[in-house]
């Protein structure tokens, strides 16, 4: 049986885009678990994310680099609104915990940030000069 290369291609980015929204999704819900389970129960169940947060803030920089190609690129379009919006999210919080409570694993994220924002832009800037 024989695979259609970039058809594939394309599912893998498509699949990998919803995965990248899907763990943002997560890790907003852990963010906010933490504050309401103090707040309804009176009970903080979760502390607030140090190390979760560091790993879900690399994904998007994971996606921008599998489909760094123009072509990859301009499938992404559409997804590439929410992509910021994550690294932006990312990097807010891990610098506001990194350099308020001291949580030194959250620096991972605002460099995962500050990447995958300046790639993003990178990226952006060679598909206009084509």
């Amino acid at each position: 049986m024989e695979t259609n290369g970039p058809a594939q291609r394309e599912r893998l980015l498509a699949h990998s885009a919803t995965g990248v929204k899907f763990i943002f999704a997560l890790a907003l819900l852990r963010l906010f678990a933490a504050p309401m389970s103090k707040e309804l129960l009176n009970n903080e169940l979760l502390p607030m994310p140090t190390w979760e947060w560091s790993v879900c803030s690399v994904t998007p920089g994971v996606l921008i680099y599998v489909a760094r190609r123009p072509g990859d690129w301009k499938q992404l379009r559409d997804d590439v609104t929410i992509i910021k919006w994550a690294l932006r999210f990312y990097l807010a919080y891990g610098l506001a915990f990194a350099l308020l409570q001291e949580e030194w694993i959250l620096w991972v994220a605002v460099l995962a940030g500050i990447g995958g924002l300046v790639s993003i832009r990178q990226l952006d800037r060679v598909e206009l000069s084509r």
